[in-house]
């Protein structure tokens, strides 16, 4: 049977670089489509008419949505290559506890999904007919975000439970060298995406990941020797530039 792939994302999107992981692990090739999400593409909003956000992969014409069902729908589909979940329905649901637990903790609003609904959207709403300059940005799971987009108090609760989540995060993973035991696996794929934005956290949020949670830094090393995952990650340095432009263009500063 013939495979035709295609992944609608944008580059910074931690949800995105699930989806590129996955099909890098498993060897795919696809078509890769950057989405403007200031002015989304007549084929995002008809692949996805219900949250209107990316990533969407099209297989074979029909669309998968929402990153953790698009890499748990490659895996089923190319089942003969790196499996992602455990094959013992216990430790298959214990791996899906984790990645909601990750997605429900750490997730924010972030900028892929600008425009966009759903557990991850950003809603933006219009000021007093200011433009896009004038508006207000809103999250609905928003501890990452908040570190480098507010400042004080705010901030400083935020970095907290940050790091009690990675601390927590750091007890599931013990001394194994991933979440899985010894094999990179689905709960791996569902967090090493937010490497990339740890620069952008450290140096707005003045701390250090790496002394709260070293386990988290040496298990993200791991990851990063894998080709799958160093070349589906944007530069650390790269993200930092994004949101330094993002939160001037939005007046955040």
């Amino acid at each position: 049977m013939a495979h035709e792939v295609v992944l609608l994302d944008f580059w910074p999107s931690m949800f995105g670089m699930r989806v590129r992981v996955a099909l890098a692990e498993k060897g795919i090739k696809y078509e890769y489509k950057e989405e403007d999400l200031r002015n989304k593409s007549p084929l995002l909003l008809k692949m996805n008419p219900i949250h209107k956000k990316i990533p969407v992969l099209i297989h074979n014409g029909k669309p998968v949505c929402e990153s953790l069902v698009i890499v748990q729908y490659i895996d089923e589909v190319w089942k003969d290559k790196n499996p992602f979940l455990p094959s013992d329905p216990y430790h298959k649901a214990r791996s899906r506890f984790w990645a909601d637990f990750i997605e429900q903790k750490i997730c924010g609003g972030h900028v892929a999904q600008v425009g966009g609904g759903g557990n991850h959207g950003l809603l933006l709403h219009k000021v007093g007919g200011c433009g896009s300059r004038g508006l207000l940005l809103h999250w609905v799971y928003d501890t990452a975000r908040k570190i480098w987009a507010t400042k004080g108090e705010e901030q400083e609760v935020a970095k907290k439970e940050f790091i009690e989540t990675f601390k927590i995060l750091e007890g599931e993973l013990g001394e194994k060298p991933f979440f899985g035991g010894e094999t990179f696996g689905f709960v791996d794929i569902a967090l090493i995406t937010f490497y990339s934005w740890f620069y952008t956290y450290e140096t707005f949020g003045n701390f250090s990941i790496e002394a709260e949670c070293p386990k988290i830094i040496a298990w993200a090393k791991r990851c990063m020797q894998k080709e799958s995952v160093a070349n589906s990650l944007p530069d650390q340095k790269k993200i930092y530039e994004f949101t330094v432009w993002m939160k001037k263009y939005f007046g955040m500063d």
